[in-house]
């Protein structure tokens, strides 16, 4: 799938400007805060509304004018938009009948099952739980098979239970050679599914790519590492005077550095040990996680 130069605006407000991110097999994280232009993108991506500016290709088709993509995509919108005296398993077969697959009983239940639904699937929609809710537009979104799922805040409401079940599921999918793309605000849960991810700040792209090629492209940060060793404040001595080491602070029987070049303190650090006697049991980057890039992403907005 790809996403070429699109923007979208409503009346004077721009929700998306001139974006362009492409995305295949497996699970690709979409980020941003909320007012972002996150929920925009993914109705673009899924045909719902048109760019106003810019293509989306989806299988080499325009989305929004092609309807025969629709059979290969499967949609789960962050609101309920379902009628609450459904139950789940008139909601599943409605949404097969809608992309022309299979209704049938078996199918139906299938979908049903990966989300571990079917002893409620007769229930009404209007007496499920939001966790309950959100498994069940999952069902339905996975009954024609898609190639392509897309998934707008997914795990909202879902307990740690429901959550692990959605995201065991998501794993499945991807192991399978299917397409993921799935916004979410979890930035934990996003990271249990996928190092990729693509951000978005104020309706623009901010990064692209996997979360520590992402931090490691954003060279006027300085790296923070955290070294673990017998003597810390020999360590920290020794390091006082390393080329690009900005700053050291003890924590927990380690040391957390700040470095403007990861490289050089990595190729240093095993030499400086040897040569004031100190052994190093852990070298770890302590800002490399999605978090930590997020924030990063949001203070250069600032």
């Amino acid at each position: 799938m790809t996403v070429t130069g699109i923007s979208k605006w409503f009346g004077t407000k721009v929700a998306v400007s001139d974006m362009s991110c492409s995305f295949g097999p497996g699970i690709t994280g979409l980020l941003g805060p909320n007012g972002a232009g996150k929920t925009t993108l993914l109705r673009m991506v899924t045909g719902l509304m048109r760019p106003s500016e810019g293509e989306i290709r989806v299988f080499g088709q325009d989305p929004s004018s092609d309807p025969s993509v629709y059979a290969r995509v499967g949609f789960v919108p962050e609101d309920d938009a379902v009628y609450s005296y459904l139950s789940a398993r008139q909601l599943v077969r409605y949404a097969a009948d809608l992309s022309g697959t299979d209704a049938s009983a078996d199918t139906v239940d299938a979908a049903l099952d990966r989300v571990n639904m079917l002893d409620a699937a007769d229930r009404p929609i209007g007496q499920y739980s939001k966790g309950m809710r959100q498994r069940a537009k999952v069902a339905a979104a996975l009954v024609n098979d898609p190639e392509l799922l897309v998934l707008d805040e997914p795990l909202n409401g879902a307990d740690p239970a429901q959550r692990a079940v959605l995201i065991s599921t998501f794993h499945e999918l991807a192991a399978a050679g299917r397409t993921l793309l799935v916004s979410s605000h979890v930035l934990s849960e996003v990271e249990r599914m996928t190092d990729r991810v693509i951000a978005m700040l104020d309706g623009k792209l901010a990064a692209a790519g996997g979360i520590r090629a992402i931090r490691s492209a954003m060279t006027h940060i300085p790296h923070r590492v955290r070294i673990e060793t017998d003597d810390p404040r020999r360590l920290a001595t020794g390091l006082i005077d390393t080329p690009d080491v900005v700053g050291l602070r003890f924590e927990d029987g380690g040391v957390e550095v700040e470095t403007s070049n990861l490289s050089t303190l990595g190729t240093t650090l095993p030499r400086l040990a040897d040569e004031i006697g100190v052994h190093i049991t852990r070298f770890e980057p302590a800002d490399a996680s999605l978090e930590s890039v997020f924030r990063h992403l949001l203070s250069i907005r600032r």
